[in-house]
């Protein structure tokens, strides 16, 4: 790719910017929130026009004016939201747009023989699972296994991985380390886009950074370390970048109390008290119920016994509505499709969950909106030309922030994190840590849900480890290890010090 201008309204996503990617080869692209990556890639991957620039494949320059045109240049982009078709079974996602011969719209599919070759195509990615099972019916790490084999069926040469292991368990995360290497080997170019250091100086042959849209360099595997990588993405050395030094005085007064909570689906109730000024860090493998457990809290799902008190009141069960009254609010995991309304503005979704303040007789007071909006904006570094932005234009880790600055305008008693930073570069997270610690000071009770151990053992003043749905046990910070929390997270038996 060379000379790639990629231009919005109000925005220049890419300029001037080139790219190479070898056969065999594993190229990391990096960069920060907003810094172009996925713009880029869409344009690699037919989704989008550049501006300016060109494309050449083997020499030859190559005008991509849609998906599939790209694909059939043996291009495959796999996006973070995996594109399948729940209500399908294997086979037919993976051939899904391809099953018929050209010309043979009247006949019958042949089923058959469709299910033969998804059968060899999913042995190659270790999928052992028949054919016809539903895509509904499979784990994270198994529709990542279902994509990889839609473009094997497409005999891509180039793959684009898009944050592939952000719903992944360690297991699958392997189980995909291995695949991409055996691709490798077999000669496909690979493109790696992920904020996880450790995965990427673990695969990539070479490393790419952009900034601000702009290319910035590369970096070979043998010269690339964390250090040297965040410093090219950020522009600046960030040192202790994730976690701000905190002043420890003790649990101040109990704030959130939960007892004897039975969550849906959970064999027993569950307790815990989360006390004033607090960052109680919520860990646990992939459906250990921690989302669950934090959704019963907000009031969306109803309790089916016990209860929550809040500052020595009760909350009323089943009420989002009662919980964001009494200043106890949720950022979900999934942010595009519970966190936001993508076609609102910055200013629209600040001010929507709190639209009663912004009345004055019966209008909106836009000076009002505009003017928390630009203050949320200002404080959390997001991104974007003006609050006038629809967020569906901005980046994730900028959509994130968003999310945090609706929630933090309305001056929370209790803020519910579920996976605040995941998918987020490290300059945004050295941001929100930031935030997280100086609410934490002002008095304000969080509950973080995170699957990144580091920023478990990082932000938290107390560990809850939960396992099929139980409270297995809680650490305090002085004995959090990530050897303790894991024990904990598999099962085993609580030590003294856990239980604590």
């Amino acid at each position: 790719m060379r000379g790639i201008t990629k231009r919005f309204p109000g925005v220049v996503a890419l300029s001037d910017v080139s790219l190479s990617l070898g056969r065999g080869e594993v190229l990391a692209l990096m960069g920060e929130n907003g810094a172009g990556k996925s713009t880029l890639m869409k344009i690699l991957g037919g989704a989008q026009l550049p501006d300016e620039g060109q494309v050449l494949l083997e020499g030859n320059a190559v005008e991509l004016h849609s998906v599939r045109h790209a694909k059939q240049l043996g291009i495959a982009l796999i996006h973070q939201e995996l594109m399948l078709a729940g209500n399908l079974d294997i086979a037919a996602n993976i051939f899904l747009g391809t099953e018929r011969p050209r010309g043979g719209l009247l006949l019958p599919l042949p089923r058959r023989k469709l299910h033969a070759k998804a059968r060899g195509l999913m042995d190659r990615v270790g999928l052992g699972l028949p054919p016809s099972t539903p895509v509904s019916l499979l784990t994270a790490g198994q529709m990542q296994m279902v994509e990889i084999a839609k473009a094997l069926a497409l005999d891509a040469r180039i793959l684009i991985m898009d944050e592939p292991t952000s719903s992944l368990t360690n297991e699958e995360s392997k189980q995909l380390f291995s695949i991409i290497r055996q691709l490798k080997s077999e000669g496909m170019g690979i493109v790696y886009i992920s904020h996880r250091m450790d995965e990427v100086l673990e695969l990539a042959d070479r490393i790419t950074v952009l900034r601000d849209g702009k290319y910035v360099g590369d970096l070979s595997r043998a010269e690339a370390t964390h250090d040297k990588i965040v410093a090219m993405m950020v522009g600046r050395e960030l040192s202790n970048q994730y976690f701000p030094t905190r002043t420890a005085e003790g649990p101040g007064r109990p704030m959130l109390v939960v007892e004897d909570l039975l969550v849906p689906g959970a064999p027993a109730g569950v307790s815990f008290t989360a006390h004033e000024g607090e960052i109680l860090g919520f860990a646990g493998l992939i459906g250990a119920g921690r989302t669950e457990l934090m959704q019963t809290i907000f009031g969306i799902t109803p309790a089916l016994a016990g209860r929550v008190m809040l500052d020595g009141k009760v909350l009323r069960a089943g009420s989002a509505r009662d919980a964001i009254s009494r200043g106890v609010f949720l950022a979900p995991e999934d942010r595009k499709q519970h966190g936001l309304v993508l076609g609102m503005s910055i200013a629209e979704n600040t001010s929507l969950p709190d639209i009663a303040n912004y009345a004055r007789f019966g209008w909106l007071n836009r000076k009002q909106e505009q003017r928390v909006a630009r203050k949320e904006k200002d404080r959390l570094k997001i991104k974007a030309p003006s609050v006038d932005q629809r967020v569906v234009n901005l980046s994730g880790g900028n959509q994130q922030k968003v999310v945090l600055g609706k929630w933090l305008a309305m001056n929370p008693k209790v803020l519910i994190l579920d996976e605040p930073t995941r998918g987020i570069d490290v300059g945004a997270k050295a941001e929100i840590y930031r935030q997280m610690a100086n609410l934490a000071e002002t008095g304000i009770t969080i509950l973080m849900v995170s699957s990144d151990m580091e920023e478990v053992l990082g932000m938290s003043d107390r560990v809850v480890v939960m396992h099929e749905r139980r409270i297995k046990g809680s650490v305090d910070r002085k004995h959090a290890t990530q050897e303790r929390i894991a024990t904990l997270m598999t099962g085993s038996p609580t030590s003294k010090e856990a239980a604590a």
